[in-house]
């Protein structure tokens, strides 16, 4: 079992925490609105106090890959990859739709057949969205989707559907099909990083500290831009 480091800024929260052997030791998050510049290298570097007053060392540090906030991302992914190469440690970055389908995971009952759609908030009635089964295989990719009333309808017309994260409030109110689900109260937490850290790490699926870059929102704009034409 691992000691890891996790760092999520991908959105307006911004939250540092570590686990050990499978459970969380030390989190650190706020919740207020986008202060990562001032929070999340204090955080981090309490972080890494508690381990080192423990005398547990790190083996990890995972980030939150985005899609998200350019500036957020940035910070998180600057300060991950400081602390893997000022300590020779793996860096591991992990999917910020994969990470919000943690706690629905873990908290929930859902049917065997359902499908989870995590969604970050964009402008107007745009959000960033992908589609898993509950064993987080990918059945389509991230995507900029401007939401309507027939958004996301063949995989409603084939069984239940769960929508959650930032951008799913404002689609509860267009998306009427009896087979969608919405699950409010769910954020990108660096608390619900360390399930997907550790089966990363038995997979040894570890990113490039020099080359590694988050998954930028902005990537998205050009196909946006196009969907709206």
């Amino acid at each position: 079992m691992s000691c890891i480091l996790h760092i999520e800024t991908s959105t307006k929260v911004c939250s540092v925490a570590v686990s050990q052997d499978g459970a969380i030791i030390f989190e650190q998050q706020d919740t207020n609105g986008p202060a990562h510049a001032v929070n999340s290298g204090v955080f981090v570097q309490e972080g890494i106090s508690f381990a080192e007053s423990h005398a547990i060392p790190l083996d990890a540090v995972a980030v939150s890959q985005g899609p998200g906030s350019y500036t957020g991302l940035r910070i998180g992914y600057s300060l991950a990859k400081g602390v893997a190469y000022a300590r020779n440690i793996p860096l591991i970055a992990l999917p910020t739709l994969k990470v919000l389908c943690v706690p629905v995971l873990l908290r929930h009952e859902l049917e065997e057949d359902a499908l989870l759609v995590p969604m970050i908030d964009a402008r107007r009635m745009e959000v960033y969205a992908a589609v898993y089964d509950r064993s987080l295989r990918e059945i389509r990719p991230v995507s900029a989707d401007i939401v309507d009333a027939n958004s996301y309808l063949e995989y409603l017309e084939r069984g239940p559907v769960y929508f959650f994260g930032d951008g799913s409030a404002k689609c509860q109110e267009v998306i009427k099909h009896p087979n969608a689900h919405f699950i409010p109260g769910i954020e990108p937490l660096a608390k619900n990083m360390f399930p997907l850290a550790e089966q990363a790490i038995a997979r040894q699926d570890y990113a490039d500290v020099a080359y590694s870059q988050p998954f930028y929102l902005k990537e998205f704009q050009a196909t946006v831009g196009k969907k709206l034409l």
